[in-house]
């Protein structure tokens, strides 16, 4: 499957931003999937998974509560809606798919990956 994030921009501490994944080229339902982000400098992070259903979304710590992973099955999009954007938000978001189904955590569980898209929060 390939994925192509979008919907990454410069927004200001305190705004929203929705991020896209369009997923191609395989059976998107069959896969669960998963939002990370790397700020420079530092290793790929975990921010949100959703199970292959649309079901039993997981979040990290600090987007619990401020962003909303998502997905269509039917138009083989999934998304993350981030609310309350802080500075140590900014980052290159990336989409990711897990062959298993139920979505996870780990870096390693993903096979497939999206190319990223900036988001920037200014303060």
């Amino acid at each position: 499957v390939q994925l192509q994030a979008s919907g990454g921009g410069l927004v200001q501490a305190g705004d929203s931003l929705s991020l896209s994944c369009a997923a191609s080229g395989g059976t998107f339902s069959r896969y669960g999937m998963g939002w990370f982000r790397q700020a420079p400098g530092k290793e790929r992070e975990f921010v949100a998974s959703i199970h292959q259903g649309g079901g039993l979304p997981d979040y990290e710590d600090s987007a619990r509560g401020r962003f909303t992973i998502s997905r269509d099955n039917g138009k083989n999009v999934l998304y993350l809606r981030m609310n309350s954007l802080k500075a140590s938000d900014t980052a290159l978001y990336y989409c990711a798919a897990q062959s298993a189904g139920w979505g996870a955590r780990n870096v390693s569980e993903y096979a497939y990956w999206g190319q990223g898209t900036q988001v920037t929060v200014s303060s």
